[in-house]
C-alpha cells in the first residue's frame, strides 16, 4: 500500500493495485474550469482523486464517479466517506452509466491515453483498450454533461488531432488547451483540454505548465 496523500484538506488512501495518483491528475484538477455548487462527475475516477482535488477547490460542489474496477470504485467510495464527503460511486463502463443525460455541468477523466499497442509507456493500465476507446469516451462525456457544461480530460499531444476529431463527432467544441513539459527545454508531455457542449467555435491556448512528468 502506497503512503496517503495529502490533496488539499482532503487524505487520499491508494491501497495497493490501484493505480496511483500522478502529476496529470493534478494538472488536470488545476487547469479546469470549476464553479460553486456545480454537479461533477469523474468518469474512470479509480481510487477518487479528482473528486477529492475539485472538492477542495470548491467545497459547494456535488460529486460523482464511474468506475469499471469494483475493487477501485470502493476505494473512491471509501475516501469520499473517510474525508466526509457526499457523492455516488457507480461501477461499471462509463458509456452505461446510469445517470440521466445532461445531470452533470462538469465532466472530468484522466483517462487511458496511449494507443492500443503503441508500446508507449505506462502499463497496461495507460493503454486504451480498443480503436473506439476514445470516441467512446467523448461520446459518454456528451450524453453526461449539460448544453453549456464542460467536459475537461488529460490527453497525449501526439494524439490531439485524433481527441479534436472525436470531441467534435460527439458536440463537444474544444474551448482551452494546455500543454505540460519537464522544463523549457524538454516538448511537451501531456495535454489538458476542456471542451463546451455544443460551444462555439474558438480556442484559447494557455502557457505552457512546466512540472514533473508522472
Amino acid at each position: 500500500m502506497r503512503g496517503p496523500e495529502q490533496l488539499g484538506p482532503y487524505t487520499l488512501v491508494q491501497p495497493a493495485g490501484v493505480f496511483p495518483l500522478g502529476e496529470d491528475a493534478l494538472a488536470l484538477a488545476a487547469f479546469v474550469t470549476l464553479r460553486p455548487r456545480q454537479r461533477v462527475c469523474d468518469l474512470g475516477t479509480g481510487s477518487g482523486p479528482l473528486l477529492l482535488l475539485a472538492a477542495g477547490r470548491e467545497p459547494t460542489v456535488r460529486l460523482a464517479g464511474v468506475e469499471r474496477d469494483p475493487s477501485a470504485a470502493q476505494v473512491a467510495r471509501d475516501n469520499l466517506r473517510r474525508n466526509g464527503l457526499l457523492g455516488e460511486i457507480w461501477t461499471g463502463d462509463w458509456g452505461q452509466a446510469p445517470f440521466p443525460a445532461g445531470s452533470f455541468d462538469l465532466v472530468l477523466s484522466n483517462p487511458p491515453y496511449f494507443a492500443p499497442g503503441s508500446g508507449a509507456s505506462g502499463g497496461p493500465a495507460r493503454m486504451e483498450e480498443g480503436p473506439d476507446a476514445l470516441i467512446s469516451l467523448c461520446r459518454a462525456a456528451a450524453r453526461l454533461v449539460r448544453n453549456g457544461g464542460r467536459f475537461a480530460l488529460c490527453a497525449r499531444p501526439e494524439r490531439l488531432a485524433g481527441l479534436f476529431a472525436a470531441l467534435g463527432e460527439s458536440g463537444l467544441e474544444p474551448k482551452r488547451l494546455q500543454f505540460a513539459a519537464h522544463s523549457p527545454a524538454h516538448p511537451p508531455f501531456l495535454a489538458l483540454v476542456e471542451a463546451v457542449r455544443q460551444g462555439r467555435p474558438g480556442l484559447a491556448v494557455l502557457p505552457v505548465r512546466y512540472g514533473t512528468h508522472p
